[in-house]
This record gives structure tokens, sequence and C-alpha cells, in this order.
């Protein structure tokens, strides 16, 4: 049943009066974890990790400068998701709860699991969306600007794109019990792992053949294709979608099983627009 207009006129000031404090938390995470591997991925351990960048040089700092301040706006949008939250919560509509254990430590990790497994489907069918003739232009082209992209470039979207990524979590409040742990943890989830795969240099494991030891996870490499060839790996946290609907990148295993310094497979590419 949707809340009645009293009830969100009700629900709406409290939420507001919040805003403040949602913004400067987004706004901690990004440049905690952002900043955080940029500069312990491309500056601290820059020399360390030469052998595994993916770049010829480092991005500059005109680059950099503008992903932050596109990020910012990023930021603005993405704490409108607490004032949704909020005003779900103030109108009994959300099924976010505070005691971590209220339904027990099984449900505490399946909860955390469901919604990094429900992120990653939405991310890559709205990302397919988003690189559809007459969608791309207007809201995903500030994210491809970088085509060697940075850490920094995690938050860099259009405003359309940004509130779309933002839906999410009102949307599966809704429908998901969740401990308010969990959404905590989920939102560290996904700025590292956004981050690391906007880093530039591969940091996942490698096996012996020169494969991710991980191959169901999206790598750095996995991502960086996708900035260098739009119509390929669609996918956030995983390759199962890019696989399954046939968009993973021909060569993305010798492409990573060059950055790991493996000797390069062969194979050609099939350009996609």
């Amino acid at each position: 049943m949707s809340p009645s207009p009293l009830a969100l006129h009700e629900a709406l000031l409290p939420a507001l009066r919040t805003y403040p404090e949602f913004f400067l938390a987004d706004l901690t995470r990004y440049l905690v974890f952002a900043g955080g591997v940029y500069l312990i991925v491309n500056l601290a351990l820059a020399r360390w990790l030469a052998n595994r960048s993916l770049r010829s040089a480092p991005a500059s700092w005109r680059q950099i400068r503008r992903e932050i301040l596109i990020s910012l706006r990023s930021v603005g949008v993405f704490s409108l998701v607490g004032l949704l939250v909020m005003i779900e919560i103030l109108t009994g509509h959300s099924r976010l709860y505070m005691d971590p254990m209220q339904y027990g430590p099984f449900w505490f990790g399946a909860s955390l699991a469901i919604l990094i497994f429900a992120h990653d489907a939405w991310f890559y069918w709205t990302h397919r969306l988003l690189h559809r003739p007459g969608w791309f232009r207007p809201l995903h082209s500030l994210h491809h600007k970088s085509k060697q992209p940075t850490a920094w470039t995690a938050y860099a979207f259009n405003t359309g794109e940004a509130v779309l990524h933002a839906l999410f979590l009102p949307i599966i409040l809704l429908i998901l019990p969740t401990p308010g742990l969990v959404a905590f943890l989920w939102g560290i989830h996904q700025i590292l792992r956004n981050a690391i795969g906007h880093c530039g240099v591969e940091l996942f494991p490698a096996n012996k053949a020169g494969r991710p030891m991980f191959d169901w996870l999206t790598t750095v490499t996995h991502h960086d294709l996708h900035h260098a060839e739009a119509g390929w790996n669609f996918g956030l946290y995983f390759t199962w979608w890019d696989r399954w609907m046939g968009t993973e990148h021909p060569d993305y295993h010798a492409r990573f099983a060059s950055a790991v310094g493996q000797p390069e497979m062969t194979g050609s590419v099939e350009r996609r627009v």
C-alpha cells in the first residue's frame, strides 16, 4: 500500500533535516575508498606494481580533477538515497531493521549476499540500457570520457546515471529484510570494488595458466576493457551475466594474462558499437 499524502508530508521534513548527514557520509565514503585506492595503488605502490599496470602513462591531474568534480555531484544524488530510505522507514514501508541478529546470523550473511548479487544484476542490465542509442550520450557519456579510468572515476556519472544507480537500494529495501549493518557493508563493498575496478592496475591473482584465480569475479582488466571498447564487459562484480549473454570481450583472458606477465594468447577482436 502506498503512503498517504499526509504521511509523506509528515515524513519529508524529518528526512530533509538528515540530508547533510547523508551527504557527508557518502562524501566520506567516496574520498576514503576511491582516494585510498588511488593513494595506495597508484602512488604509494606504483613502482612495486608497475609490471601490472594497464597504463603506458599515469592519468593527468586535469582528468582526475574533472572526475572528482563530477563525482561530487553524484555524491549529492546518492545522498538522496538516504532521504528515500528515511521516508520509507518513517512511513512504515522499509524492510530495513537495526538489530543485525533479529533474524539470526544465517540471514545476516544471506541478506548481504542477496544484496550484492541483486545489485550486480541491476547494474548489468541498467548498464546495457545506458549503452543503447539515445541513452548513451545524455546519461552515460561522461563516465566514458575516461578512456583510461582511475579510482576517482568510480562516481564520475551523468546526473541521470547517478539517479539510476541510486534507485537500487531504496527499491530493494521495499522487498528484502535487511539489517542496517548489512546495508552499510554493501555500501563499502560497492565503492571499494568500483574504485579497484577503475584503478588501472591488475590487482587480482592469476593461476599458473595466467587465468584469473577467481574467474567468476570481474578483474581490473575486465572493466578496463569496457572503457577501451564500450560494447563489452558490462558486469560490476561478477562475470556471469557477460558470459551468459555473450557480452564478455573475446580477448579478455589474453589481456588478463598479459597484464599479469604471462605469455599473451592470440585472438581476434570483433569490435562492438
